[in-house]
This record gives structure tokens, C-alpha cells and sequence, in this order.
């Protein structure tokens, strides 16, 4: 069933993809919010799916610490889940990508219509300066900006660098960083295209002011930040486990998402 389950989201992704390209390309002459809120329709129906077909479903913590106006996100990236979900988790935003998945065929082209900051990773400085120049234009547009410090995704239990260009573009643009922890690595993994039922978790951390303050003191402020959260998440995934392996302990039944945009 597990396979079945994952074959059948897999094709309604891929469908959905196919069929809402030319609507994100329509959409293109809109303002940049209102394009981001247009396109976020093919993540909910995504997440929808995710959860109808494979029974994985999420919750959200920390929703409140959320900043009123645009900030940067840095998060935790273990697999393709929170490329969809932080679309409707969070307010309309761009990314921070490298540029090669603009050319995957209709996803891509999706893509590249949220107006990303597409980088080449080894341009090195070049591609720095390019983070903080069109990410302080997205902000000022009133679109938050996404980045992942780690880079590229991490497998559950495992920590990568932490680069600290995502919190220079917070502090040059005067903006908060919100750090994000989750483990959605347990349950979609960063390879192969099984899907496990549960629930995936993700905690919003109290912003972090930039005022007055240097881009690798920031940084190290949101990995240490993430990491005990990332701890946290994983003793509470262990007592939960325990505690079901007991005798006589009922299965919890999956919650729904809380999913309502902010």
C-alpha cells in the first residue's frame, strides 16, 4: 500500500504541475504578491493530496512569532516537502535556489514564474552579491525571502555548514530573521519518492533582530536555534514512539493540517 499510496500522489503531483504551468505563466503581468498568492493554489492542492493519498498530514508551532511585516526566513532543508507546504505556511514569498531547477520541464517554468533569486553556486561572491541585491528587492516588495543556511538538503539526524548569506541579506536590508526547524526528512526523504504516513513538525522560532548586528553573529544565533529545536523535535519523536510501543497504547489518528494562510 505504501508504494501504491506513493505512485498515486506522485502522478497527481506531476499532473497538477502539467496543468497549472500555463496558468503561472498567465498570471506572470501581476504584481509580484498577488502572482505568489495565485501559485500557492498548486501547493495547497499538492499538500491536500499528499494527505489524502500517502496520510501525511502537519502540524505548525509558533505561528504567532511571525513578524507584521516582510522578513527572512531561514530554515531547516531536508527534503522537497518544505519547498510546497511553506508556500501556504507561510506569507507570499521568493527563494533563494540555485538556478538549475528553473529548467526542469514544467515545474521549473512554474518556478520561475514566484520571480525566485536564481543563483549559480559557483559563481561564489558574485553570487552573494546577488542574494542581497534582488532578495532586498523582493523584501521591499513585500515578499518574504526564503533561504536554506545549510545549502543543499540534510538527511534527518545529520548537520551541514551553515553559510551565513541568508542573515547578511537580513542585516544589510534591516530586516528580522525567523528561524524554522522541522523534520519532514522523517517522512518524505531528500531521496526517492516514497511517502510515509504521519506528522510532519515545524516549529516557527521567535524572530531574531539584525539591529546593530553582525551577519555571522546572527547566523550563529539561528543555528543554534535550529539545531536545539532539531534536538527537541527528535527526543519527542523518540517519546512518542515509546509510548506507542507499549501495551495497550492506541494509535493516535492523524490531525488535520492547519494549513490556513496567513
Amino acid at each position: 500500500m505504501l508504494i501504491l499510496r506513493s505512485l498515486l500522489f506522485l502522478l497527481g503531483q506531476m499532473l497538477a504541475a502539467v496543468l497549472f504551468t500555463p496558468a503561472a505563466l498567465i498570471f506572470y503581468p501581476l504584481p509580484p504578491v498577488t502572482r505568489s498568492r495565485l501559485i500557492a493554489y498548486w501547493a495547497r492542492f499538492v499538500i491536500w493530496w499528499l494527505g489524502f493519498t500517502c496520510r501525511l498530514y502537519f502540524h505548525v508551532e509558533g505561528r504567532e512569532h511571525l513578524p507584521a511585516t516582510a522578513s527572512v526566513i531561514l530554515s531547516k532543508h531536508q527534503s522537497a516537502w518544505e519547498t510546497i507546504a511553506f508556500q501556504i505556511i507561510f506569507p507570499p514569498q521568493a527563494w533563494v535556489l540555485k538556478r538549475e531547477l528553473l529548467w526542469i520541464p514544467f515545474f521549473g517554468w512554474g518556478l520561475a514564474a514566484t520571480q525566485p533569486v536564481a543563483i549559480d553556486r559557483k559563481a561564489g561572491i558574485k553570487a552573494l552579491d546577488k542574494v542581497i541585491r534582488e532578495g532586498t528587492d523582493r523584501l521591499r516588495s513585500g515578499r518574504w525571502v526564503v533561504v536554506f543556511p545549510e545549502g543543499t538538503r540534510v538527511a534527518p539526524g545529520e548537520r551541514g555548514r551553515y553559510n551565513p548569506g541568508g542573515a547578511m541579506l537580513a542585516v544589510r536590508a534591516g530586516v528580522p530573521v525567523v528561524p524554522v526547524a522541522h523534520d519532514a526528512g522523517r517522512y518524505w526523504p531528500r531521496w526517492g519518492w516514497l511517502k510515509y504516513p504521519g506528522r510532519i513538525q515545524v516549529i516557527i522560532g521567535p524572530p531574531i533582530s539584525t539591529t546593530g548586528a553582525r551577519a555571522k553573529q546572527v547566523s550563529r544565533s539561528v543555528e543554534c536555534w535550529i539545531e536545539a529545536a532539531m534536538e527537541k523535535l527528535e527526543r519527542d519523536r523518540a517519546e512518542t514512539i515509546a509510548a506507542q510501543s507499549l501495551p495497550g497504547a492506541g494509535r493516535e489518528t492523524p490531525p488535520g493540517t492547519g494549513s490556513s494562510p496567513r
